[in-house]
């Protein structure tokens, strides 16, 4: 059985002269800055949750303990949670 004959590679430029590189395409991280208020509300919404779920296991809100008030805190987390990949 006789092997097949070997391929010549033919080396050079697989782009064109003065093609800029894939990363000059790109604006880099630095140069984008996110607004102050998304920090602000990134904040706000952790501390706001976690503030309402250990008021709701305290029992401060009326009718004491609910997973309503426990679900609420949690969603406020999640708010803050997308906010941050928001964040700049």
């Amino acid at each position: 059985m006789a092997t097949p004959p070997k391929r010549k590679v033919q080396g050079g430029r697989v782009t064109p002269k003065g093609a800029r590189p894939v990363s000059e395409n790109f604006q880099s991280p630095k140069s984008k800055k996110s607004p102050k208020w998304v920090s602000i509300l990134l904040f706000s919404f952790l501390v706001g949750g976690a503030t309402v779920i250990i008021i709701n296991y305290l029992g401060v809100f009326p009718g004491g303990a609910s997973n309503w008030w426990l679900l609420g805190g949690l969603g406020l987390i999640l708010a803050g949670v997308v906010t941050a990949t928001k964040l700049h």
